[in-house]
This record gives structure tokens, sequence and C-alpha cells, in this order.
């Protein structure tokens, strides 16, 4: 009897050492998976609560070339030029350094140009400068503005004076009637960063778009008219008022300027599985505002030279003239 008590006890000993074994190498196997995190949603979220979606507020990044003019002599201020080797070899504004966008932000970071009273960027027509600076912006670094109209504005009208011609020969036909948002949606996503902090998101994500450049945030018009219109999601970035009244590209939807792009307001009824088209007046503010919305994930493009590309003779505003360039001298 003795002996059958003592089986008994070593059989539960061996069963209950099998449970805790087995339950040991079950939780080894299985680890507890960690939440997902949206990355787009903390990237928004951290970028509204900072300041830094500069887009929804009134904050101009500009500057014109009387301005930067009066400033070449300036040792607070800084120039940079964002364009070619090349070309920046050919002629460039009086004490410019020469910049690749790629090269920005640790260029910023390493000369310690937040002590500068201001640090302008010039490119050709003010486009890629403007995407360049909101780059800037949304990093923090305050004081960057962007040329206006670019090297356009300093000694070189070409670019600007090809696209005018362009929206007063080529001009499109502008619809009046309103169309509607789309409802609300879910934020889009991009690769993941492996990050959950918002400003580690934020770094990580400016490089990217940095190292795309503005070629990948911007479409001309060649491109999306006249047949291509239904690939786009097309944002006219206007005053209500203006958006009937010269009238906007056929299908565009307004969305005010300074106010759209909140996760409260409108930002969520951008679709994420369609290219969104994005024009202003002349394709600078549209270029920063891309900047932004590819940030958080979205495959937006900006519209190169905006309305004056477009339709120039209906424009009562923001109208590139000849007269504004203002041949300002060029150092080699």
């Amino acid at each position: 009897m003795k002996e059958r008590k003592l089986y008994f006890l070593l059989y539960l000993f061996i069963a209950a050492s099998s449970i805790f074994f087995n339950t040991g190498c079950s939780d080894d196997k299985d680890p507890v998976t960690p939440p997902t995190v949206n990355e787009t949603e903390v990237l928004a979220t951290y970028m509204e609560a900072q300041g830094l979606d500069y887009i929804n507020s009134s904050t101009s990044i500009m500057t014109t070339s009387t301005d930067l003019n009066a400033l070449v002599n300036d040792p607070t201020v800084t120039i940079i030029d964002i364009r070619s080797t090349t070309d920046y070899a050919a002629g460039h504004i009086q004490g410019a350094v020469n910049v690749a966008v790629v090269d920005l932000i640790n260029y910023y970071k390493t000369n310690n140009l937040s002590a500068k009273s201001k640090v302008v960027l010039s490119c050709y027509t003010g486009q890629t400068a403007a995407f360049a600076t909101a780059l800037l912006r949304f990093a923090g670094y305050n004081n960057t503005y962007d040329l206006k109209w670019g090297m356009c504005s300093w000694s070189d009208t070409s670019k600007w004076y090809n696209a005018v011609q362009e929206g007063k020969n080529n001009a499109i036909t502008l619809q009046t009637t309103s169309n509607s948002k789309n409802a609300v949606g879910d934020l889009p996503t991009f690769t993941s960063t492996g990050e959950t902090e918002g400003a580690k998101i934020l770094e990580k994500r400016l490089q990217v778009l940095a190292t795309e450049g503005f070629g990948a945030a911007s479409v001309s018009k060649s491109v999306v008219f006249p047949g291509n219109l239904s690939n786009y999601y097309i944002v006219n970035y206007w005053a209500e008022a203006e958006y009937t009244n010269p009238g906007h590209v056929e299908g565009a939807i307004q969305y005010t300027p300074g106010t759209a792009f909140k996760l409260a307001a409108d930002l969520k009824t951008l679709p994420k599985d369609k290219t969104i088209l994005v024009y202003c007046y002349t394709g600078q503010t549209s270029a920063q505002v891309a900047a932004y919305l590819r940030l958080l994930g979205y495959d937006a493009k900006s519209l190169l030279y905006g309305m004056n590309t477009l339709n120039y003779n209906v424009m009562t505003k923001n109208q590139y003239k000849t007269s504004e360039c203002k041949h300002f001298s060029t150092q080699p």
C-alpha cells in the first residue's frame, strides 16, 4: 500500500514538472507581440502639438528678391543656392553657397544656422526652394525662407516666362460648380521607420523626402492635361470665393489654405490610395503642401507653375510678370 502511495506521489511530481516545463517552453516560443503603432497618426499628432505643421497657419516662408538684395552683405544672413553645381558656377547671388537638397538638413545643423537671423534658399523658379524650405520648417528651423519666383526674380526670366506663355496660349477651361470632398477615412501609411516617438519618426521621414527630392513631389501640366485628370484627386488650394470665380480645374475640390490639413479638419478626407494633385496660383505654396502630405504618407504632387501655366488670363493676383525680375547682379 505504501509503495502505491509513493508511486502515485512520484507520478504527480513528474506530471507537474512536465506541465511547468511545457508552459515555460511555450512562453519562449510565443512571446507577447507589442502593440502596433500607427506612425502616421503619431507623426501628425506630434507635429500639430509642436506647431511644426506650419502650413496649417498663415505663416509665409517667402522673401522677395528686393528684400534679399538688401541683405546680401549682412553677415547674419545665409543664402543657399540649391540649383545644380553647373548653374551655380555660371552665376549665383553674392555670397550664396551651393548645397544639394539631400544635404540641406545636415548642412543646417553642422553649420549652426539656427544662430543666423535669416536663411534664404534659392532655386530656379521658387518651387523647389519652397519644397526644401518646408522640410527645414517641419524640422523646426523657423528662420528659413525661400526666394519667391527663384532666380527668375533675380536675373533670369526664362522659365517663368515660358510657363506664363503656356498659360496664355493654351489656357484650360475652368469649372465654376462645386465638387464635394471625400467622406472622412483613414490615414495612409508609409514604410515603417521602426520608431514610436514623433520626433524620431519625423527625423527619418524628413530624410526620406530630402532624398526623393522635389521631382517626386511635382508634376507638369503636360502629364496631367488634357486626358489624365481622372487619375488624380485634385485639390484646389485657394479661398472659396476664388474657387467659384474665376473657377477651378474640372473635378477639383476646394481646401481652404491655412486650415484644411489638420487631423480634426479635412486631412482625413484625402484618399490614401490615389495620387493627390495640389495646385495653387504659382506652384510655390502647393509645393509646401505636397511636402507636408508626402511626409504623412500621402502620394501628393504639386502642379508646376500652378494657375500661371493653366489659364494665366483669368488670374487677378500672383501673376508672374517680367517686371518682377529685378536684374540684380550675380557672381561666378
